[in-house]
């Protein structure tokens, strides 16, 4: 029998996460995508401690005039001006179990805009 998508999604999540771990000098940049949001965190795993984090539902974000791809777009900057404020400049990138496609695609590139590196 098929996997359904959660459980799909649960085994590339693993599978990346095996590789991708976040460190104090490079921490992991994780997206999570619902619906009709998108959430990112910048994470030191060695610590467990979050970093700085950011959504498409932030006040700082007017995400009801524009489409998704374009709210997960500024979301990415905002996450980037956080870390750099935060002092991080080169992260993991984890992209959660999703394909690098559409709205994830689009917060990295707003991310890299925004002045990270990965």
């Amino acid at each position: 029998m098929a996997l359904s998508k959660y459980e799909r999604r649960a085994r590339l999540r693993m599978r990346i996460r095996k590789t991708v771990e976040g460190t104090e000098s490079r921490p992991r940049l994780a997206v999570f995508r619902s619906n009709k949001e998108i959430y990112a965190q910048i994470i030191d795993d060695v610590n467990g401690n979050t970093i700085t984090a950011a959504s498409s539902r932030d006040k700082d974000i007017d995400a009801s005039n524009v489409n998704k791809i374009e709210a997960a777009k500024m979301v990415g900057k905002l996450i980037a001006e956080k870390a750099v404020k935060a002092g991080v400049e080169t992260i993991a990138f984890d992209r959660g179990g999703y394909l690098y496609h559409g709205r994830v695609k689009s917060l990295a590139e707003g991310a890299r805009e925004g002045g990270l590196k990965f």
